[in-house]
C-alpha cells in the first residue's frame, strides 16, 4: 500500500517532463541490459560488472604485531552432549579427563615455578608482596589460557582446571602467610575481580596495538603506578614474544603434558621463534 503514492507521483513527474516517457524508456532499457549482463556473468562465472563508486571505501591498516594463528574449528557434538554441557557437565572428550587435569596442574606449575619473580619485582619496581606475586602469575596464566582456548573443547576444559589450580594455590599461600579467614576472604574476592578484569584488558591488548597492551599492563600489572616508560616497553615486548613462543607449541603436546618453558624477561638478542623440541610422554600421558 505504501508504494502506490510513490509510484503515482513518479508517473506524474515523468509525464509532466518533456520527453519524460522516452527518458524513462531509456532508463528501463539500461536496467534491462544490466540485468542481462549480470545473469550472463552468473552463468558463465565471469567477473560481475559494477558501477563506479562515488567515494573511496574506508580501509584500516592491518596490525603487524598480532600473531596470525589459525583458529581451531568447532567440533561437531551431538544434542545430548550439548544438553549436558548446558547443565554444567562435560561430555566425552578426545583425551581422558584425568590426563587433562594433570596437564592443567603442570601448566599452572610452570607459571609458578619457572618464572623468576625476583627479576620481575626488580625490573618493574614491584613490591615483594603476595599481591605482586599474584599479578605476575596471573599474566602468565592468562597467556596459557589464550593458547589453550585454541584447542577446542579439550582446551576449554583444561582452562577451567588451570584457573582452579591457581585459586587453590593462592588460598594455600595466604594461609601459610598467616592471613586470618576474614581478611583472606576479602583478599580472594578482590583478587577474583582483578583477575577477570585483567583477562578482558589483556585480551583487548593482544588483539590491538602496543599502546592498548601497554595500557592494560599499566592498569593491571603495575596497578597504575608506573612512571618509567621503559618498564612498560619491556613488558610489552615480553608479552609479545612470549605469546609468539607459546603459539608455536604443539597443541596435542600441551593437552597431554602441560609443559611450558618460558623465555627470559630480558634477552640480549631476541631471535625469531624456532621449532621447539617435542616433549616425550608415555601412554598414560605422564
Amino acid at each position: 500500500m505504501y508504494r502506490r503514492p510513490l509510484l503515482s507521483a513518479f508517473r506524474a513527474a515523468v509525464g509532466a517532463c518533456p520527453g519524460g516517457r522516452s527518458a524513462l524508456g531509456k532508463v528501463t532499457e539500461q536496467d534491462a541490459c544490466l540485468t542481462k549482463a549480470l545473469v550472463t556473468c552468473h552463468v558463465t562465472g565471469a567477473e560481475t560488472p559494477t558501477r563506479t563508486q562515488s567515494r573511496a571505501l574506508h580501509s584500516t591498516r592491518e596490525l603487524c604485531t598480532v600473531t596470525q594463528t589459525p583458529q581451531a574449528s568447532e567440533e561437531e557434538v551431538g544434542a545430548f552432549t550439548k544438553l549436558i554441557e548446558a547443565m554444567g557437565f562435560t561430555g566425552a572428550l578426545k583425551y581422558n579427563k584425568w590426563k587433562i587435569k594433570i596437564a592443567a596442574l603442570r601448566m599452572y606449575t610452570c607459571c609458578v615455578e619457572r618464572i623468576n619473580y625476583d627479576e620481575f619485582f626488580e625490573k618493574c619496581s614491584l613490591p615483594d608482596t603476595l599481591n605482586s606475586w599474584f599479578l605476575v602469575a596471573q599474566l602468565h596464566v592468562w597467556m596459557c589460557l589464550v593458547r589453550m582456548r585454541q584447542e577446542g573443547r579439550e582446551g576449554k576444559y583444561m582452562c577451567r582446571y588451570i584457573v582452579h589450580s591457581m585459586w587453590e594455590d593462592v588460598e594455600q599461600r595466604s594461609k601459610i602467610m598467616g592471613i586470618d579467614a576474614i581478611h583472606r576472604k576479602e583478599s580472594m574476592r578482590a583478587m577474583t575481580e582483578t583477575f577477570y578484569a585483567a583477562i578482558f584488558g589483556y585480551d583487548e591488548g593482544i588483539l590491538s596495538d602496543d599502546c592498548v597492551l601497554a595500557a592494560a599492563l599499566w592498569r593491571n600489572l603495575f596497578n597504575r603506578q608506573c612512571e618509567d616508560p621503559r618498564q612498560l616497553e619491556l613488558m610489552v615486548e615480553y608479552v609479545r614474544k612470549q605469546m609468539q613462543f607459546v603459539d608455536a607449541l604443539d597443541g596435542e603436546d600441551l593437552l597431554l603434558t602441560g609443559e611450558v618453558k618460558w623465555r627470559p624477561l630480558v634477552e640480549e638478542n631476541a631471535q625469531s621463534i624456532l621449532k621447539v623440541a617435542t616433549p616425550t610422554y608415555n601412554d598414560a600421558g605422564l
